[in-house]
């Protein structure tokens, strides 16, 4: 890389990190090309990213956000994988990591919050936004449909009981 590239490299990263939701940074060691493109795929359709990043340009990048306290996790043969959801980088990397034990979470970022391997991998228990969304509309649309349930009771009974009556008086 040349020195114009690097710093476009690490104007974007800085970007990335100031703008991310989560950040996770994970050993991709012993990955094949297919294995890596896979992850990749993966997280593409999920809405996040997996970028490999050079250690010392991604310890700049991270330079005055608030994710500056994971530079210590950058060592070795690192990527990072970000998304603007904060569960969509955390489940998708904890998922391809239980299939594939070579790649390892390491830890990541949340705002300000750093975490590690044991707090990206229960990150990433959380159900994603959209699930959330999904199981409040659901709480929202159940107490209407039982109260629409609740008051056209008593006219059914009412109609029940009308009709018992007109037909015992046909009877009779």
């Amino acid at each position: 890389m040349e020195r114009a590239e690097k710093r476009e490299f690490v104007t974007a990263m800085n970007s990335v990190f100031q703008n991310a939701g989560s950040i996770v940074v994970a050993h991709y060691s012993g990955l094949t090309v297919a294995q890596m493109n896979d992850l990749r795929s993966r997280m593409r359709v999920a809405g996040g990213t997996v970028k490999v990043a050079k250690n010392r340009l991604a310890r700049i990048a991270l330079q005055g956000t608030e994710a500056e306290g994971i530079t210590d996790l950058f060592v070795g043969q690192t990527l990072v994988a970000y998304s603007e959801d904060p569960i969509t980088a955390p489940k998708i990397a904890v998922e391809f990591s239980k299939a594939n034990n070579k790649l390892v979470v390491l830890g990541g970022a949340m705002g300000a919050t750093n975490l590690d391997a044991d707090a990206v991998k229960q990150l990433a228990e959380l159900p994603s936004l959209d699930e959330l969304r999904a199981k409040l509309v659901g709480m929202i649309n159940t107490p209407a449909t039982r109260l629409a349930q609740i008051t056209n009771a008593p006219a059914g009974q009412l109609a029940r009981v009308f009709g018992a009556y007109a037909r015992k008086d046909e009877a009779a």
